[in-house]
C-alpha cells in the first residue's frame, strides 16, 4: 500500500471514529424510538466501515469477512426492531 493510500485510510478511520460520538449521543438522548433505531443502524454502518478499513491496513481478508457478517446481522436486527416498533411484534 502506498503512503498516500495509507494516510487516506487512516484519515477515514479517524473520521469514522469521530462520527461515532454524535450517533451515540442520538441513541442515548433520542426523543423517539425511531431516532434511536436509526442511530443504532448508523453506528453499525460506521463499525462495518471501521472494520473494513482496519482490514485494509492489516492486509487481512478475514477481517473484511467479519465486516460482511456484521452487515448481515445488522440488517436483520434493524428489520426486527423496525417491525417491533411498527407492529408490536417481531415474528
Amino acid at each position: 500500500m502506498t503512503p498516500l493510500v495509507n494516510t487516506a485510510v487512516q484519515l477515514g478511520l479517524i473520521v469514522m471514529i469521530i462520527l461515532l460520538m454524535p450517533a451515540t449521543y442520538r441513541v442515548v438522548i433520542g426523543p423517539h424510538p425511531s431516532d434511536r433505531l436509526q442511530a443504532i443502524d448508523t453506528i453499525t454502518t460506521l463499525l462495518i466501515g471501521i472494520i473494513v478499513l482496519l482490514g485494509l491496513l492489516q492486509g487481512s481478508a478475514l477481517v473484511i469477512d467479519v465486516g460482511i457478517a456484521l452487515a448481515a446481522f445488522g440488517f436483520i436486527g434493524t428489520l426486527a426492531v423496525a417491525r417491533y416498533l411498527s407492529e408490536g411484534k417481531v415474528f
